[in-house]
């Protein structure tokens, strides 16, 4: 079986087609369009202009699923659609202009397949999950791989970048007002409080472009998955722009083109939240994973329901089915 997800998200939209054999997934393509949506919202609706940019990201993947033979597609959005107040619209028009349904995932669900595409294949089931967004930066405590609590920041690397960098990368006095700013939302947060040193899952386009980071400046094995937070606080040292000159080096658009292009204005406001929230759990590292929501929807909405319609199938049912697909 093959099957095409879209993820609508507020920074990108994105496409990923996998193989799927006994449950064990296989990715076959990942594309990304840059969308910034959280960019097209003004007073909680969102733009015209940032819903045609959606439905032009979505034709260009239907074209190329098209153009691989693959009919299994599934859609679906988070922050992007469900906080504004014209969702019913923007989906009523990607149905119309695409013809690709869109599913608006509640923040219960969001969670939920966040957590488990994330860990599913990992040891430790006890941790904090943190998903920084464009638009909103999402923190889950897990144990026993169930959600104890969750709670969503209203700061995002979009949203840091927009509010608060005048140029291309923050200075010194911008980056301290994206730190003070998640500072103020979690000083708000009252019964959130993991231990200190308590495992942490990074997950998401802006913490694995983090780690693609890491690995280019330290010299690391393209396989490390995990990002100590003293190599946090150099990046953000490296990748600061001068108080005096909005120009970047040489040196970092270096960087920045070779590990993150579709990312350099996002990476560093990005970055900034996650070095702070590191540092305000205690923790000394984060481990990156490398699935997801995409992966955590596959399994849950997908696998699991076609598991379950092929298990209240009868023999004669199955038989029929078996000849049918030999002939």
């Amino acid at each position: 079986m093959v099957q095409g997800i879209i993820n609508i998200g507020s920074n990108s939209i994105r496409l990923a087609i996998y193989k799927i054999d006994d449950s064990q997934l296989t990715v076959l393509l990942n594309k990304k369009h840059s969308s910034s949506l959280a960019s097209y919202i003004k007073k909680e609706k969102m733009l015209q202009a940032g819903i045609d940019k959606t439905c032009q990201a979505i034709s260009s993947f239907k074209t190329l699923l098209e153009t691989f033979h693959v009919t299994n597609i599934s859609a679906f959005a988070t922050t992007a659609l469900r906080n504004i107040s014209n969702s019913a619209m923007v989906i009523t028009q990607i149905m119309q202009k695409t013809g690709v349904s869109v599913t608006v995932l509640s923040g219960t669900e969001e969670t939920a397949l966040d957590l488990f595409g994330a860990t599913y294949a990992m040891q430790n089931q006890n941790g904090l999950l943190l998903d920084i967004g464009g638009a909103s930066t999402e923190l889950v405590l897990y144990e026993n791989g169930r959600i104890v609590n969750s709670v969503n920041l209203s700061i995002g690397s979009l949203n840091a970048y927009e509010q608060y960098v005048q140029y291309l990368l923050p200075n010194k006095k911008e980056q301290k007002m994206i730190k003070n700013a998640v500072l103020v939302e979690l000083a708000q947060i009252t019964d959130f409080a993991p231990r200190p040193q308590t495992f942490i899952c990074g997950m998401g386009g802006l913490i694995r472009a983090t780690g693609r980071i890491n690995i280019s400046l330290f010299n690391l094995s393209m396989n490390t998955a995990e990002i100590k937070v003293s190599n946090m606080k150099k990046m953000i040292k490296l990748l600061e722009n001068d108080e005096e000159n909005e120009l970047l080096s040489s040196e970092t658009l270096k960087v920045l083109l070779k590990t993150v292009p579709g990312r350099i204005e996002t990476i560093v406001p990005g970055l900034i939240i996650l070095h702070t929230l590191s540092k305000y759990f205690k923790n000394e590292r984060i481990v990156v994973s490398k699935s997801g929501i995409r992966e955590g929807y596959l399994y849950k909405n997908i696998l699991t329901v076609k598991k379950q319609t092929a298990q209240t199938i009868s023999p004669i049912e199955a038989k029929n089915e078996s000849n049918y697909a030999a002939s």
